[in-house]
């Protein structure tokens, strides 16, 4: 069984690039791929065009990078 999540928390990439300041949520697949310690989204269907991350994994993510 997968990981359960509460779904007020699941973010998209348009919100995380928001969250951290990035111009456009395409950034948010670039730091997917460049950086391994990002964090994986929970859901990911269609072959990667529907992601929806936990907020509180991205936020955690964003307080270790500083």
């Amino acid at each position: 069984m997968g990981r359960s999540v509460d779904v007020d928390n699941l973010v998209s990439a348009s919100e995380i690039a928001e969250m951290l300041g990035l111009s456009h949520h395409n950034s948010v697949t670039t730091y997917y791929r460049r950086y391994p310690d990002f964090p994986d989204p929970v859901v990911d269907k269609s072959n990667g065009r529907i992601r929806l991350w936990d907020k509180r994994d991205i936020q955690s993510w964003q307080r270790r990078r500083g």
